[in-house]
C-alpha cells in the first residue's frame, strides 16, 4: 500500500516535471518570437533600398551605354575628321609636286625640241610664294633686299615685291637700281590722315602705316595666292625661303592655322636650342616681322582692315578667333632697324639681341604633318605629362639638372611676369596672350635645360585683361 503510494506520487512528480518543462519550452519560444520578430518597416525599407538599388545600377548601365554611345560618335567624328584634315594636306602637297613635275616635264620637252621653254607656261604651272616688302625712308634697305636675294634660288617661284610708301627720292633710287630683280610699286596716297584722334597725333605714323599696308596687300593679293611679308629692316635666314616654301601645305590644310611666322620673340642667346634649329612650334601669339597668310585669309580679314595699330588688331581675339600661327626654334628673320615709328622701342634690350639661324635645315625634305592641330596637340600633352613640376628658385639653384624637360606654373598675370623676368623671356601680354605661347604653354631654354611656363592643370583659357 505504501509502495503504491510511493510509486503513485512519483509518477505525479514526473508528470508535473514534464508539465513544467513542456511550459518553460513554451515561453521560451513565445518570449524568442516576440523579441525577435521580424520588423515590418525594416522589411520594407530593405526591399526599396533594394529596388533602389537595382533602379541606381540599371540607371548607371544605362548612362553609361549613352557615354559609350557618345564617346562612339565623338570619335568617329574625330577620326572622320583627322582623315579629312590629312586628306586636305596630301592633296596640298600632291599639287605642290605636280605643279613642280609639270614645270619640269615641260622645261625637258622644250630641250628635246630645241626650244626655249614657254616663260608664260612655266610660270602658270609652278608654285609661287609673293615676298612683299614694306619700305619708307631707310636707305639701307639696300641691306634687307641684297639678303632676300643672296638666298633667293627661284626668281618666278619668289618675285619680290617693293611697295614703298612717304616718297622719299633717296630711298626710291635705292630700290630702282636693282631693276629687274624686283619689281617696284608705290603707294600712291601720300595725303595727310585727317581722321585722326587728337590725342594718338603723334602716333599718325602708325596710321599711315596700315593705309600702306591695305593697299599694298590688296595690289599683291590681287595676283597670288600666298605672300610673305617682310619690311626694309629685316634680315633673313638662308633657308628662309624653304620654310616658307616647306609649311604651305600645312597652313593650307589645317584651318587651326593662319599664319607662317619666320619670328621668335624669345630667340635670344640662352633661350634657344641652337643645335636644334628645324624645331618647329604652333603659338596663339601673332609675332609678324616676316610672316605668311595666305589669300583666303587677306579676303577674311581685307575688308575690315584697320586705321591703326594693325599687328595688335590681328592679335585680338575677334580676328584671331583661336588659330594659331607656326613659328620656328631660331628665328628666320633679324631686324637691324633701330630707328623708326616706334623710336627704337625694345630694340637695345631685347631686339638686337635676337639670333639669326645660321645652319640651314632642308625643310622641304621633312615631313611637315606632326605641326597639324591633332597630332602635335597629343605630343605636347605627352612631353607636359612627363615633366615635372618644378620650383623656380630649384630651377634657378640647379636642382631640377637631372630632368631634360621641366615645367613651371603660374597661377595669375603677377606670377606669370615675375617668373618671366626671371628666365628671361618677354613678360607681356597682348589680348591676353603670353609672347609664343600655346595653349598658354611658353618654351624657352635655361641654362641648357629646356622649360616650359605653363599655366595651372584648371587653365580655362586666356583673359584678355592681362
Amino acid at each position: 500500500m505504501i509502495c503504491s503510494a510511493i510509486i503513485a506520487k512519483m509518477r505525479k512528480d514526473k508528470l508535473y516535471a514534464v508539465g513544467s518543462l513542456a511550459l518553460f519550452v513554451w515561453m521560451s519560444m513565445t518570449y524568442f518570437l516576440f523579441v525577435h520578430r521580424p520588423n515590418g518597416e525594416a522589411v520594407r525599407r530593405r526591399l526599396v533600398g533594394l529596388i533602389d538599388k537595382d533602379k541606381t545600377v540599371s540607371d548607371s548601365l544605362n548612362s553609361f551605354r549613352i557615354k559609350l554611345s557618345d564617346f562612339e560618335l565623338r570619335l568617329k567624328s574625330a577620326s572622320l575628321d583627322n582623315s579629312q584634315l590629312l586628306e586636305t594636306l596630301l592633296e596640298a602637297v600632291n599639287e605642290s609636286r605636280r605643279q613642280n613635275d609639270e614645270e619640269i616635264s615641260g622645261i625637258n620637252d622644250a630641250k628635246k625640241r630645241g626650244q626655249s621653254p614657254d616663260k608664260d607656261v612655266v610660270q602658270k604651272s609652278s608654285l609661287v610664294i609673293a615676298v612683299l616688302m614694306f619700305a619708307c625712308n631707310r636707305v639701307t634697305v639696300s641691306k634687307a633686299l641684297d639678303s632676300l636675294l643672296a638666298y633667293r634660288k627661284d626668281k618666278k617661284k619668289f618675285p619680290i615685291i617693293v611697295s614703298q610708301d612717304c616718297g622719299h627720292a633717296e630711298t626710291a633710287q635705292v630700290i630702282q637700281n636693282y631693276g629687274d630683280q624686283i619689281q617696284y610699286i608705290q603707294q600712291p596716297d601720300q595725303s595727310s590722315i585727317l581722321t585722326i584722334p587728337k590725342k594718338e597725333r603723334k602716333f599718325a605714323g602708325y596710321f599711315k602705316i596700315a593705309r600702306h599696308y591695305g593697299w599694298a596687300l590688296n595690289h599683291t593679293f590681287s595676283k597670288h595666292d600666298q605672300v610673305i611679308i617682310v619690311e626694309d629692316d629685316l634680315e633673313v635666314a638662308p633657308d628662309f625661303y624653304e620654310y616658307f616654301e616647306a609649311t604651305l601645305p600645312i597652313l593650307k590644310a589645317d584651318k587651326a592655322l593662319w599664319c607662317v611666322s619666320a619670328w621668335n620673340d624669345n630667340g635670344k642667346g640662352g633661350l634657344i636650342d641652337p643645335t636644334t634649329p628645324e624645331l618647329l612650334y604652333r603659338t596663339d601669339f601673332f609675332g609678324g616681322l616676316g610672316w605668311m597668310l595666305t589669300k583666303e585669309l587677306w579676303n577674311e580679314i581685307g575688308p575690315k582692315w584697320p586705321h591703326s595699330y594693325w599687328d595688335d588688331w590681328m592679335r585680338q581675339p575677334v580676328q584671331r578667333k583661336g588659330r594659331a600661327c607656326i613659328r620656328p626654334e631660331v628665328s628666320r628673320t633679324k631686324t637691324f632697324g633701330k630707328i623708326g615709328v616706334s623710336n627704337g622701342l625694345f630694340f637695345d634690350k631685347h631686339l638686337k639681341f635676337i639670333q639669326l639661324n645660321e645652319k640651314p635645315v632642308n625643310f622641304l625634305a621633312q615631313n611637315m604633318s606632326y605641326l597639324l592641330k591633332s597630332p602635335y596637340d597629343q605630343q605636347m600633352d605627352k612631353v607636359l605629362n612627363q615633366s615635372p613640376v618644378v620650383s623656380l628658385m630649384d630651377l634657378k639653384n640647379g636642382q631640377v639638372s637631372g630632368h631634360p624637360t621641366v615645367r613651371v606654373i603660374y597661377h595669375t598675370k603677377d606670377v606669370f611676369k615675375k617668373t618671366a623676368r626671371s628666365l628671361g623671356i618677354m613678360d607681356d601680354f597682348k589680348s591676353g596672350v603670353p609672347r609664343m605661347a600655346y595653349r598658354g604653354v611658353v618654351s624657352t631654354m635655361y641654362k641648357g635645360q629646356r622649360v616650359f611656363l605653363a599655366p595651372n592643370f584648371n587653365w580655362k583659357g586666356y583673359d584678355p585683361s592681362w
